[in-house]
């Protein structure tokens, strides 16, 4: 974990409301994992820092994802080149490719892209076939980035692609990865139990102190997001008591 003061290169729109900002941060650069996030602050800014998923990786700089949902997140866009953040990072647990498969489906939905890019390029460097379905309301909602070998995408008013869901849209596969609002993740471990999925909460610290993260489990007891996850085995998850409208990727 590294806390890095951060000069932002570049910002770019990737879908309606959605940004792409770049900043410079070698050692977050060199070391983040799929499925690992960083935690940002600035001043004048909110008290708290803002968790973001890292969405890719450029030599020494790192990009994440976000639209403006509250004054905190707005504040960050309002920033230009050369501005300067304090990230912190890697941090949490990322997603596991272990030995043997062949296969790999990322499902992703809105805000969810942010944590498939480098997931889709990890599976693919180990020799996966990597099947990405992206799903959102509209066709401009739509990130209009994506990697992998195969791209699926799903709209809920059939502007583009399948109409439907991205869960409904994705085709079985040997591993399965996916991240995106609660309620979607909710029906990824009903179809895939045994998936990985990157969850969504509010976040304070990062680093597993103010336990603001509280992940409920299955088994009883909770979790704390920012370390033991955000990533995790779908069926560990108690997705009845987990609130279904919080953003992992772009918290206000």
């Amino acid at each position: 974990m590294f806390l890095v003061d951060a000069r932002i290169t570049g910002k770019r729109l990737v879908a309606r409301d959605m940004y792409v900002i770049t900043m410079h941060a070698p050692p977050i650069a060199s070391t983040v994992l799929p499925g690992q996030f960083v935690n940002i602050g600035w001043s004048p800014g909110p008290m708290l820092r803002r968790p973001f998923s890292v969405y890719r990786v450029d030599g020494e700089r790192i990009e994440i994802v976000l639209k403006a949902v509250g004054v905190g997140t707005a504040q960050l866009l309002s920033m230009t080149q050369g501005d300067r953040v304090s990230c912190l990072g890697p941090l949490g647990h990322g997603f596991e490719f272990g030995a043997g498969p062949r296969s790999a489906v990322l499902v992703s939905g809105g805000l969810g892209v942010a944590s498939m890019t480098l997931a889709a390029r990890q599976a693919a460097s180990l020799g996966i076939r990597v099947t990405w379905v992206h799903g959102a309301r509209t066709k401009e909602d739509l990130c209009s980035e994506s990697d992998g070998d195969d791209l699926i995408w799903a709209t809920d008013d059939g502007s583009k692609g399948v109409k439907g869901t991205a869960v409904a849209a994705a085709p079985d596969a040997d591993l399965v990865l996916a991240c995106g609002p609660n309620r979607m993740l909710a029906a990824v471990a009903a179809r895939w139990p045994e998936a990985q999925v990157a969850v969504e909460t509010y976040m304070g610290c990062g680093t597993g102190v103010c336990l603001g993260c509280a992940v409920p489990l299955k088994r009883g007891g909770y979790d704390r997001a920012c370390r033991e996850g955000p990533v995790y085995r779908a069926s560990d998850i108690d997705w009845a008591t987990l609130p279904s409208h919080l953003s992992y990727a772009a918290t206000p």
